[in-house]
């Protein structure tokens, strides 16, 4: 195979014009693949053009190709602003593998190492650099940036700078000032999960009031939800689940330490290849164990929400809240680390009512404004109502980040088998008839206050309404109830009005069918629990998220040695197996059994670098196999 030149891959030098056809040269020599997805020739076309855009794309979905593909055709450094070491470094080492010239700079490297990396700066033979908030607002690291041409500033897990996210940050709070330290570089903020008042909060912060917004669709068709009352702690379930998956990656969140190393040790007693994972851990400890369980083809981490973003695993077949996350976002975030290679995998929840009250007290126990408080709260209500509801779970995800025409999925548990539900028709006609009498002029608490006829100081305008005081049927907490469950179904809608939400009626065709009596609202209603049926799980069709890549039994000698090949080259070069070639690839290569280079280039994850690195070997193993 003839040999070509890694200087090639510091693509910047290469193309007169930032344009779109060159970002997709790029793509096909570098990074392997034909074409983009979703809303990423969108937004990368806004920053090769010189423009500044937020982008919310789901997980899985191609954001880092966003800013680093502009960042190699457009001239000078593209500067990347991650929250975590972790997360850097996964990324780096994937770009290494694809012959980008990307470093990271972090207070856990070697002097050395640094004036290195400064050197290539300075050269100007850097595409990428890597750094925290926090080690790139320092008043000389600015200073010393300011002098380097920079292709594009981008903001990675954006969400973290917004108080009303799921993960707020208050050093990215600082990085607004990057408008101003490089006014002359676009800036790109990315996240998976974003609603409509975190984006608002997003652009605010980050001073991208101007810049356009992408915002992509939600749907995750490989991800199978489920959510199930649990009985205690809910940890003999998550035994027979883990055990219901053997030889398959998965990931269980608990809420505390303690009941981290309690599952861990449960499940390695039980022989599954079981590592914990808390901050109250010794950081070793804990960078051992996630090089453990991203360089395993089948292991268990499980953790507190410690371990998180910085987790790239794509094989990650499974993801089980042993205690659910505190928000939709949260939740989103976190099952989003199952399937991201895009075959089958699942997201499974375990709650109860005391799970929702502990969450209320803690929230509640935070040293923050009663405005955040409240959206926090808001946000748990709306959470639980979607894993006690009736409807399809990815649909009311999708409607919660703002998604409409959104469809049922098919998939998930409620969806397979539907739950018993009690009809609130009447009372939901109630609730949207109130919204609309009041103009979408005021908040739940006012809307609830209105139908129970206890608003105070209501003007008589607002008592002579047919609407005030006809809701006597439902206590307050059960019109609250209803009303998330609206909102869930996207007949309600709230507007951010600066951390005093207001309450309007949302999808117009929607509200009139419920209007009319065409579209019915239901409610769960609780089975009784018997010895037969401890966790309402009766009947329900499952499917078991697995390595289901279609390989052939004709073709899974040659997928397993391809799988061995790849973790011994890893092992050689200390990274995760992953960032060669993902599972996906491997099964393609293992499909179409490609005799020659030009056919081995065709398939989707092979760029010209890992051509050159392991074609040779590759090619061989398909013809012995």
């Amino acid at each position: 195979m003839q040999a070509e030149s890694l200087s090639l891959f510091s693509a910047r030098r290469r193309y007169a014009e930032p344009t779109l056809e060159a970002a997709r040269d790029v793509l096909r020599r570098t990074f392997g693949h034909t074409d983009f997805r979703g809303l990423q020739a969108g937004v990368i076309g806004e920053v090769l053009a010189g423009r500044s855009a937020l982008a919310v794309l789901p997980t899985g979905g191609g954001k880092s190709l966003c800013y680093q593909i502009p960042s190699l055709v457009r001239q000078g450094l593209g500067l990347v602003v991650s929250p975590l070491i972790a997360l850097m470094a996964d990324q780096v080492a994937a770009l290494k593998q694809s012959g980008v010239a990307a470093e990271r700079l972090d207070s856990s490297m070697a002097p050395a190492a640094r004036s290195d990396i400064w050197r290539r700066v300075g050269e100007g033979s850097l595409d990428l650099l890597y750094l925290s908030p926090e080690g790139l607002m320092q008043p000389s690291m600015l200073e010393r940036l300011s002098q380097v041409p920079l292709a594009l500033t981008a903001i990675d897990e954006a969400h973290c700078v917004s108080q009303w996210g799921h993960d707020f940050r208050p050093e990215y709070r600082m990085l607004g000032r990057l408008a101003e330290v490089f006014p002359d570089a676009p800036r790109l903020a990315v996240t998976a999960t974003a609603d409509a008042r975190t984006r608002e909060d997003i652009r605010n912060e980050l001073r991208l009031k101007d810049a356009q917004e992408f915002v992509d669709s939600f749907a995750r068709p490989e991800l199978a939800l489920s959510a199930e009352r649990k009985r205690g702690q809910g940890h003999q379930r998550v035994l027979e689940l883990v055990a219901e998956r053997p030889k398959r990656s998965g990931v269980v969140y608990a809420g505390s330490r303690d009941g981290v190393d309690k599952l861990a040790e449960r499940l390695i007693a039980a022989g599954v290849p079981a590592l914990a994972y808390h901050a109250g851990l010794d950081k070793d400890l804990r960078a051992v164990r996630l090089d453990q369980f991203l360089e395993a083809d089948a292991a268990v981490m499980v953790a507190t929400i410690a371990f998180g973003m910085g987790v790239d695993k794509p094989d990650v077949r499974y993801v089980i809240h042993a205690d659910p996350p505190a928000a939709i976002e949260a939740y989103w975030q976190e099952i989003g680390r199952a399937g991201r290679d895009g075959a089958p995998a699942e997201g499974i929840t375990l709650y109860s009512a005391s799970d929702l009250a502990w969450a209320m007290r803690r929230i509640d126990s935070r040293e923050v404004d009663d405005a955040v408080k409240m959206v926090q709260m808001r946000k748990l209500r709306q959470f639980y109502a979607m894993l006690d509801g009736t409807g399809c779970r990815p649909a009311a995800v999708r409607r919660y980040f703002g998604e409409a025409g959104v469809t049922q999925c098919g998939a998930c548990d409620l969806c397979l088998s539907p739950p018993q539900a009690v009809d609130v028709t009447e009372a939901a006609q109630k609730a949207l008839s109130a919204v609309h009498r009041l103009g979408g002029r005021f908040g739940r608490g006012r809307v609830v206050d209105h139908l129970l006829g206890k608003s105070k100081h209501a003007a008589a305008a607002e008592t002579q309404m047919s609407t005030y005081g006809i809701g006597k049927e439902f206590s307050a907490a059960g019109w609250r109830d209803l009303l998330d469950q609206l909102m869930f179904e996207g007949l309600l809608h709230e507007e951010p009005n600066d951390g005093r939400p207001l309450i309007g009626l949302g999808e117009p065709d929607g509200v009139r069918a419920v209007y009319r009596g065409e579209q019915r609202v239901s409610m769960r209603r609780t089975p009784a629990v018997t010895d037969s049926d401890a966790t309402g799980r009766r009947g329900r069709k499952r499917r078991i998220g697995g390595d289901n890549l279609e390989v052939g039994t004709e073709n899974a000698a040659l997928f397993e040695a391809l799988r061995a090949w790849r973790r011994d080259r890893a092992a050689e070069q200390h990274v995760p197996p992953y960032v060669i070639f993902h599972d996906v690839t491997l099964a393609d290569i293992a499909r179409r059994r490609p005799s020659n280079a030009e056919e081995l280039k065709g398939v989707s994850g092979v760029g010209q670098s890992k051509l050159q690195r392991y074609g040779t070997a590759v090619l061989d193993l398909v013809r012995r196999h």
